[in-house]
Order: C-alpha cells, then structure tokens, then sequence
C-alpha cells in the first residue's frame, strides 16, 4: 500500500473516531468522503447516515450537511439514496435559510433547470446572485451565465464579464473560459486578444476542453499570441483526446496538411473519423476525400460518397459540391447530373465559388437542367466575383461570344485578365489575342507577346 493510501486511511479511521462522539464536523467530513468517493468506494448510504448525523447540530441543524442532503436526494441514477426533487428542495430551503451558499446556488439550479419546481430563471438569477454575493465562484459563473444570455434577467455583457471575472479570479475554470472569450471577441470589454488567451490559458491547464481547443486555435492563427502550429496542435491534441470533436478535426487537418506535426495522412484519417463519428460536418467531409482519393486509407468511393451525403445533409457547403461531383460523374454512386445539380445548387445557394462554377456549366451546357445560357452567365458571374479563375476566363468568353450576355468585348477582357493574372492559360491566350487584335482594348504587341508567352509556358507546365 502506497504512503499516500496509508494516510488516507487513517485520516478517515480519525475521522471515524470523531464522528462517532458527537462532532459534526468530522461526520460532515465522512459524508463528503462517502459521497464523493474521494478515499473509500462510493457508498451513499454511509453519506446519508452521516449528513443527516451532521444536521442534527445546531439550534436550526448544521446547514452545510443540510445542502449536501440536498444534494444526494436530488441527484438522479442512483438506487441510495433514490432520487427525491421534493426532500431535496426541502434540505435546501433548510440550508438557504441559514444563508448558506452552496444551497443557494443548487436551489437556484433547481430554478433553472425546472427539478423540483416549475422552471423560473428569474427566481435562478434571485438565488444565484444571493450566492454570488457571499463569494461562491459557482453561483458567480452562473449570475455571470444569465446576464450574457439575458436568462431571467435583461442581457447584459459588461455585467456577465464582471461576475464572471470574481469567479474567474478565484479559480473557476469554466469562468475563466467564459472571461477569455469575453477578452477574445469583446464582449462586455474592451477586446483584447492577449488577455483572452491569459484567461482561457488559466482554464485549459486546468483541463477544461473547450478552453483548450481555443488555446489551440489562438496559436494556430496567432490571435493573441505568436503564430505557432506546433504548440497549436500540442493544445488541439490535449482536448482532442478528451472527445472534443472540432478539436479532433483540427489534429487530423494539422496531420493531413504537415503543419504542426509531420504529415500522415493515416493519422489524419484516425482524427477524421473520431470527429465524423461525432457527427463534426467538416470531418466527415474531410474523410470521404481520404476515401475518395485513397490517402491514409484504401480508395473506396462508395464510402466517400456515404460521408459526403452526411455532411451535404449538414449544410456543409464543400460536402454539397463533392457530393455534385460525385454524382455528375459517378464517383461512388450512379451518375445522375440532374441530382448533381441540386446539389451543386445547394452549395451555390451558400456562396460557395466553385459550385457557382460548376452550376454554371451544368446550365451552359444543358447537363442535368435545360440549357439557358443567361442562366450560366449569371452562375459564372457570381463565382468571378469571388476570384474564381475558371468562372472568370468562362464569362469572359460569354462577354466575347454574346452568350447569355450582350456581346461586349471591353467586358470581356476585362474578365480574362483576372483570369490570367492568376495564372489561367487560356484566359492568357485570350488576352494576347486580344491586344494583338486590337479587340476590346488597344493594340499592343509587347504585351500580347507577354501573354502569349505566359500561356505558352502555362500550357507546358499543365500538361
């Protein structure tokens, strides 16, 4: 038996001896121990002998082990003592009277959440902030939660960091975490993003998960901190491994990627489909490229197609246009165009640039929708805006050709030059074409043989 063990064990006989002659403080002590499983194994019955022992004290009972019978009756899924809303709420109101804290804040729980009583978050925040007052870091993360919700109370940011601050400085990890987001994005003070991480740092040591991966993500993108992958995905991993799923996500793109940590596409995939299974949109989209394209996993594009559903199924935009693609040419499932282009629809709807582009096609050339060429220019459109090469050469050509658009050749190589200065060969070529035809701007045959070398050396380079 280890030292430690030892004098734990006679710690408790100590407190055995003393609980057995009368003093409540030894037998509030043996309740917790019982209860809490801190040193013997659990045993709520021991706990219940003696709390109700330990209330007995005083001329109104000993209001400390009256909140924590309140406690044991009004927790759920155990056989002893069973749970009982009614006598827990009664041991509370006994403790609460008495002006104890911790009563004060589980009544205000029990306000809250509706246990016991009809749900009333005003009569919440009347227990909280009684509790808060006296100094308990519970109930001030608690006061501090419903003014940032505006839950039994008008909504106040400034007033929620404040309570969340007092519990914050007193070690609650939870209040930390909610004081370092306040810092991080401004909410109820002045945003400051060192500041944040300082708190959100003092929350994740403490291993609260959701503080950890924002640790994570702080250094990831040197918001508040010096950029640094590597000590990002040292914080990722840490909450990651308590089942954090964005966290997860984050680990298997740091291994898919090489930043941080060295490139493994197995280990990625590992990290992938803890998230996916978690239900993490992005992941599961992430995995079905690992299926789709055979990385860190065997190709199987059956099971691409499977994630890519469950994430389009989401929202998830990118998951939307994979699945299109998937569907207009038959990766994985039976090619079906018109069903690529709902789903291609779904992603543009979003926003989403290349699924602009690809919708645009879909409509250009009448694949899986009747063919409008007005239709595929707007598409076009929409995407060239955002920067997309090929959306911008394909209405660059509409403007040259007058499909879809009024023929404007001005127009036009305004769009192929875009297209080109990204690096896009035909639009290059065009381009060249155009000033040395003097179509849509003036002749100018250094810069068309500019363009023309450009593309020439483009071309080469892509095939």
């Amino acid at each position: 038996m280890k030292k430690d063990q030892v004098d734990d064990t006679e710690m408790v006989k100590n407190h055995r001896l003393a609980a057995e002659q009368g003093n409540a403080e030894a037998q509030l002590n043996l309740g917790k121990f019982s209860s809490n499983d801190i040193l013997t194994p659990e045993d709520l019955k021991a706990a219940l002998y003696w709390h109700d022992l330990a209330q007995r004290s005083g001329s109104q009972g000993n209001p400390d082990a009256q909140a924590a019978l309140g406690d044991l009756y009004s927790q759920a899924g155990r056989e002893e003592p069973p749970q009982d809303s009614e006598r827990a709420l009664d041991w509370l109101r006994k403790a609460t009277e008495q002006g104890n804290a911790e009563a004060q804040n589980k009544l205000g729980d029990a306000y809250y959440n509706g246990e016991g009583v009809e749900k009333d978050q005003a009569e919440a925040v009347k227990w909280y902030r009684r509790a808060a007052e006296q100094g308990h870091p519970k109930a001030q993360h608690n006061l501090g939660l419903a003014y940032f919700h505006g839950e039994g109370v008008a909504e106040d940011k400034a007033e929620a960091a404040k309570w969340h601050r007092l519990a914050a400085e007193q070690g609650r990890a939870e209040a930390q975490f909610s004081l370092g987001g306040a810092y991080f994005f401004g909410l109820g003070v002045k945003e400051d993003q060192a500041e944040g991480v300082k708190w959100l740092r003092l929350a994740a040591v403490q291993g609260e998960p959701e503080a950890r991966f924002y640790v994570g993500q702080a250094y990831w993108e040197g918001a508040g901190v010096t950029e640094d992958k590597a000590e990002a995905v040292k914080w990722f991993r840490l909450a990651a491994e308590q089942g954090h799923a964005d966290a997860q996500h984050n680990v298997g793109v740091a291994y898919d990627s090489g930043l941080g940590v060295e490139m493994d596409k197995t280990e990625a995939v590992k990290w992938f489909r803890l998230a996916a299974e978690q239900g993490r949109a992005e992941a599961q989209n992430n995995l079905g490229l690992a299926y789709r394209d055979g990385e860190g996993v065997e190709e199987d594009k059956a099971e691409s197609v499977k994630l890519f559903r469950l994430a389009a199924e989401q929202g998830l935009a990118e998951a939307q246009l994979n699945l299109g693609v998937a569907y207009r040419f038959g990766n994985g499932v039976e090619e079906e165009r018109a069903e690529a282009v709902k789903w291609y629809r779904l992603a543009a709807e979003q926003g989403h640039a290349s699924a602009q582009f690809n919708l645009g096609l879909a409509y250009h050339f009448g694949q899986g929708v009747e063919e409008n060429k007005s239709e595929a220019a707007k598409c076009f459109c929409l995407a060239a805006e955002q920067g997309h090469a090929k959306a911008q050469y394909n209405l660059g050509l509409a403007y040259e050709l007058g499909e879809g658009v009024e023929e404007n050749k001005t127009e036009a190589v305004k769009w192929y030059r875009l297209a080109a200065e990204q690096g896009h060969p035909k639009a290059q070529f065009k381009l060249g074409n155009a000033y040395a035809f003097e179509d849509g701007v003036e002749e100018d045959i250094d810069e068309a043989a500019k363009w023309f070398y450009l593309a020439a050396k483009n071309y080469k380079r892509d095939m």
